[in-house]
């Protein structure tokens, strides 16, 4: 009667990405919830190796991080729907026992090819030297190698092809402890919905290794100066358990 209405694989891509892009606002507004999936169903941070099979075996055999920037200097598929961006790679001390990662570059990151130099990234080395670090102690990168338009959160779909260059990353500099700055880190990272409030505070143990950290995003900060005491908080418990790892005393 009414005919028959096809919908084209990247027609129902779309619908779905407008649907967990709303989702991701009202968890904003309203907190975590869980809808039922049914078994074929992909959640929107499934783990990147069962989205995307090929990135996994092309990053196998790289080793270093000069070659993995080439590789994603090479690679489209990293890139957002914003035009002429530039790699926003990863930045500090490649053998850094502490590894700060954030969501995605910002207008002023693109423009020098670096993460965190505007001003929330002058906030974070002012967070970093509070706890007697300087950024060259540190390494530096976000989930995102490319600049999302108007600064948007990144999409779950530009999180999940992006995810197993990071995870190489991670594992090519091998830091001791992780730092995750913000929720959409946090979250892409450790597969999960959960709150910054049911995050912070602790440690979470990541890919059977890591110690996973999670404080508020600097940019955050600028918007919510409440949420310093709590970043303060955060940073000391990263502090102490970095010192704890490389036998050092108690307190700085």
């Amino acid at each position: 009667m009414w005919g028959t209405i096809t919908v084209s694989t990247f027609d129902m891509a779309d619908i779905i990405t407008r649907i967990e892009t709303w989702l991701e606002q009202q968890r904003e507004l309203y907190g975590p919830f869980n809808l039922p999936l049914d078994q074929e169903s992909i959640p929107m941070n499934a783990p990147s190796e069962s989205r995307h099979p090929s990135i996994e075996h092309e990053l196998a055999n790289i080793t270093t991080l000069d070659a993995l920037r080439v590789w994603c200097e090479q690679d489209e598929r990293l890139k957002t729907d914003l035009s002429d961006t530039n790699l926003v790679f990863g930045v500090g001390n490649p053998n850094a026992d502490l590894m700060l990662i954030g969501e995605a570059p910002g207008e002023q990151e693109d423009l020098k090819g670096e993460p965190f130099v505007g001003k929330a990234g002058q906030l974070l080395t002012k967070i970093l030297e509070a706890i007697h670090f300087k950024r060259e102690d540190v390494y530096i990168a976000n989930i995102l190698k490319h600049r999302p338009p108007n600064n948007r959160d990144p999409l779950p779909e530009e999180r999940i092809r992006s995810l197993p260059v990071l995870i190489r990353q991670i594992e090519i500099v091998d830091p001791k402890i992780i730092l995750c700055l913000g929720r959409i880190s946090a979250q892409t990272l450790l597969q999960t919905q959960a709150t910054m409030k049911e995050l912070r505070g602790q440690f979470h143990v990541w890919h059977d290794r890591y110690e996973l950290a999670v404080t508020y995003h600097p940019a955050a900060l600028l918007r919510n100066p409440n949420w310093k005491r709590d970043t303060w908080e955060d940073v000391q418990m990263v502090r102490t358990r970095y010192d704890a790892l490389n036998g050092q005393p108690k307190g700085f």
